[in-house]
């Protein structure tokens, strides 16, 4: 990670300094959810009974997908008695450990705000230690993006079967939403699909109509292989599009957090293999 003239470089890839005040102010916000399944009715009862529909952003930091979440500011959440505190961290996203700051940071820490080692980050913190945290998140589990790598006459030949391919790599989303599907279709001209969410049925729909599957690695240097991981029930599970030279662009989530790579063919095979996924090629045509 880099600074230059109040750019960071996270990932490979250039953030801006307004990007970054709203990755804060997803990472921490002042009223934050907190996973309220483990605790028994009597504990769930000293909860705040407040309700409060989560952004897409928030929503993707703390893994908001299924259970029951309690929603508390930190004046609520540092009066909770310490089990129940306990029990609310347990295998929570997007909390900190005591033991990853340096000294400096661990004194600037308030002894009611840890529980244990652990640390939510409250507004505050960040403030007081500075972005590290919310970097440290953005770049848990994934390399970094060679986008700068690709040659120009790769990406001039790319464009003939994928327009948009060259604007959209080695750039982070403006917020949750634009998933795996929407990057490939965005990538091959398909106009909006950048800026949204777009789910299986019509991803499928556009692959039968614009590509024919492939059964070997033959093409795997060329641009426009649509690499399709499909689940046990046949149903797209993530996609990536080659765009030449050996490489590929990936966009690894719908998270604010998951930027649009490119990684060598190999790499972003590896980065989506998991168990139960079968992967297909698909030509452009």
């Amino acid at each position: 990670m880099a600074t230059v003239g109040g750019v960071v470089s996270v990932l490979g890839i250039r953030v801006s300094g307004n990007l970054r005040a709203r990755w804060r102010a997803w990472f921490a916000p002042p009223l934050q959810p907190f996973p309220a399944d483990r605790l028994s009715a009597e504990d769930q009862e000293l909860l705040s009974a407040r309700r409060a529909e989560p952004t897409p952003e928030v929503r993707d930091t703390f893994h908001m997908y299924g259970g029951d979440w309690a929603w508390l500011e930190e004046s609520e959440f540092v009066r909770l008695p310490l089990n129940v505190r306990r029990a609310l961290l347990l295998r929570r996203e997007a909390t900190g450990r005591l033991t990853k700051l340096d000294e400096q940071q661990q004194r600037r820490m308030n002894d009611s705000d840890r529980t244990d080692s652990r640390i939510v980050w409250w507004p505050w913190v960040l403030r007081r230690i500075g972005d590290g945290p919310v970097l440290d998140y953005v770049l848990k589990g994934v390399i970094p993006s060679r986008h700068r790598e690709v040659a120009s006459s790769t990406w001039a030949a790319a464009s003939r079967k994928l327009p948009g391919a060259r604007d959209l790599a080695g750039r982070f989303p403006s917020g949750s939403g634009p998933n795996c599907f929407s990057n490939v279709m965005a990538a091959a001209g398909i106009a909006g699909a950048e800026s949204q969410p777009i789910v299986r049925e019509p991803f499928d729909a556009w692959l039968n109509e614009h590509t024919a599957p492939i059964s070997d690695t033959g093409h795997d240097h060329l641009p426009g292989v649509v690499l399709v991981w499909r689940n046990s029930e046949g149903q797209p599970d993530h996609a990536a599009v080659t765009v030449g030279d050996g490489y590929a662009l990936n966009k690894p989530s719908q998270a604010w957090c998951s930027p649009r790579f490119v990684w060598t063919v190999p790499e972003t095979i590896a980065a989506g293999r998991y168990r139960g996924l079968r992967l297909s090629r698909y030509l452009i045509r």
